[in-house]
């Protein structure tokens, strides 16, 4: 049984995340270390729920979203209902990613487009001022 524990450095390391960052998902109860006095140790479940929380948080879901998510985990229905409301948020997340490139790519394009205009300003001033001379 020992094996199957880490402690929060091992932890750390594993899933490159610091104590803080782990003390904090504790707080939010995402997950929930075996206490022995100031000694925190991890069980496979606490990895899983740890490794899931970094995607969640890397796909743009909000903890509480996360908090949620894993809450249903245990409904006893083969994570039935756990997978088809992660579906529906990973869908809207999804919606909203792909907005946000569509809104970030026509600012490049702006951008890319006054950069060029600004080029073009510039060499017709030197071409005026060489010829002026």
């Amino acid at each position: 049984m020992t094996a199957k524990l880490m402690t929060i450095r091992e932890m750390c390391e594993a899933f490159d995340v610091t104590p803080r960052t782990l003390r904090f998902y504790e707080s939010k109860e995402l997950i929930s270390p075996i206490r022995e006095g100031q000694k925190r140790l991890y069980t496979r479940r606490d990895r899983a729920r740890l490794k899931l929380i970094l995607r969640g948080k890397r796909f743009g879901f909000t903890l509480e979203e996360i908090r949620q998510l894993l809450d249903l985990y245990d409904l006893g229905d083969s994570q039935a209902t756990q997978l088809a409301r992660t579906y529906e948020v990973a869908r809207k997340h999804l919606a909203e990613m792909e907005a946000q490139r569509d809104e970030l790519d026509a600012a490049i394009a702006d951008l890319r487009a006054q950069i060029e205009w600004g080029e073009q300003m510039l060499r017709s001033m030197n071409q005026e001022k060489k010829a002026a001379e």
